[in-house]
């Protein structure tokens, strides 16, 4: 065990002194690979901070069932019945607009007395508001019951006002699959850079290498230095994306503050949880290790 981990030991002080030999190079490597690293944390601090804002916007969404002229109330009741019954726990409030009543809170507003007055009867029909719960698929749900609905006798029309939902859905998942692509972008540059440098640093160090074999030096203790040059390349071009995504999230929260407090919003795009940056920083991690092992597998063997 003590032999294990001094060849470790060995290995990344090695490895440490190789990143400080060329600290020009190592750096370019690390800036690459951080920028574009700083790309996906930034895409999904906005993605995972537009999921609470999308419960902030409007309402939830409704469904207007606009009821055939004639109507008669009786009908009408078993109809708001019948949606309550059969919808169950996918609407948080149903509730009855008679046209009457519909009339009556327009003539209210002085924009629309005087034009409803020029009308010879009441044009507006009777009409029943149905308010979804929240969920996971909001625009799909009413979708589903507007289809249902309108099969429906007394039924003459039905407006959704969830298309705003909808449009966000769609956008939440182009934003995802963006996210998606660009992690397996930035997995080939990682691989890319980390295998370019570690082949360098073995084309440079044949020598050294090839005295070390002639000592004995087996194959898993020549390439072990290189292996943790790539996983800690990786490492310090994670935590230098963080930090830059860190800095460029305080002007654009600065800007994007101001303009949701204008629509009475709180939004702030916050960097993702603390565990899921860690997990990306040892992926980026064990990405740069297997690079490096790509690398030396046929470069050090002499």
């Amino acid at each position: 065990m003590n032999r294990w981990l001094r060849h470790h030991r060995y290995a990344l002080a090695v490895a440490l002194r190789r990143l400080r030999l060329h600290p020009f190079s190592s750096l370019a490597n690390i800036v690459v690979i951080a920028l574009m690293l700083a790309v996906p944390i930034l895409g999904a601090s906005v993605l995972q901070s537009s999921q609470p804002l999308a419960r902030q916007l409007a309402v939830a969404p409704e469904l207007t069932l606009f009821l055939k002229a004639g109507t008669p109330p009786t009908a009408q009741q078993a109809l708001l019945a019948r949606v309550r019954e059969e919808a169950g726990a996918r609407i948080a409030q149903a509730r009855l607009i008679p046209r009457d009543r519909a009339m009556a809170q327009l003539r209210a507003d002085p924009t629309w007395a005087r034009a409803l007055d020029a009308l010879p009867d009441n044009p507006l029909p009777d009409a029943l508001i149905v308010t979804l719960r929240d969920s996971a698929a909001p625009a799909r749900e009413a979708a589903d019951l507007a289809q249902a609905w309108r099969q429906w006798p007394e039924v003459e029309e039905i407006q959704l006002d969830s298309e705003w939902v909808r449009r966000l859905e769609s956008l939440l998942s182009f934003v995802r699959m963006g996210l998606g692509m660009l992690a397996g972008a930035v997995v080939i540059v990682v691989l890319a850079t980390v295998f370019n440098t570690v082949r360098l640093q073995a084309l440079t160090q044949r020598e050294e290498i090839a005295v070390a074999r002639l000592v004995g030096a087996t194959e898993s203790f020549v390439r072990r230095p290189f292996l943790y040059l790539g996983a800690l390349t990786g490492l310090a071009a994670s935590l230098l994306a963080l930090l830059l995504a860190w800095l460029a999230l305080t002007p654009l929260n600065t800007i994007l503050g101001g303009f949701a407090r204008s629509y009475g919003l709180d939004w702030a795009i916050r960097l993702p949880a603390a565990p899921d940056l860690l997990l990306s920083g040892l992926l980026v991690a064990l990405l740069g290790a297997i690079a490096a092992r790509l690398s030396v597998t046929r470069r050090t063997r002499f």
